[in-house]
């Protein structure tokens, strides 16, 4: 397979389209066709499909390259998100350490935690409110 302008696809339409070839048991190749500089950004990011196989790997990749997204609400787009300290994959061990904490408390039970309890109540409410609103 050749793909020209390899540099206007993402990772994974790349990544998708390369899976095609090389099934059963022929093996297949697929060359990425730019003209782009060495060290664009679209460049740099067509080495890096072509560095590995691995789905998550590059899944990880397009993570770096395009951010998160609005990981706290609707959107998918990298531009804009709600968290403005917080990095997904820099800080992905405080992520996994709050998450566990939070469960923590959650199976130990709220009763101890009013104020809690009262914020949980609001941002379920509020959540409601804003689903309300764009229906």
């Amino acid at each position: 397979m050749v793909i020209m302008d390899a540099d206007r696809f993402g990772v994974s339409q790349l990544h998708q389209l390369r899976g095609r070839v090389g099934r059963g048991t022929s093996p297949g190749l697929c060359l990425l066709v730019t003209k782009s500089l060495e060290e664009s950004p679209a460049r740099l990011r067509l080495d890096a499909v072509a560095s590995t196989t691995d789905g998550f790997e590059l899944s990880r990749i397009d993570l770096e390259q395009r951010r998160e997204g609005d990981v706290l609400g609707v959107n998918q787009s990298g531009s804009r998100s709600h968290l403005r300290l917080l990095r997904v994959l820099r800080d992905e061990k405080l992520i996994e350490q709050a998450r566990s904490d939070g469960e923590e408390l959650i199976q130990s039970g709220l009763s101890d935690y009013p104020a809690l309890i009262e914020a949980l109540k609001k941002l379920e409410l509020d959540a409601a409110t804003e689903f309300i609103d764009k229906s």
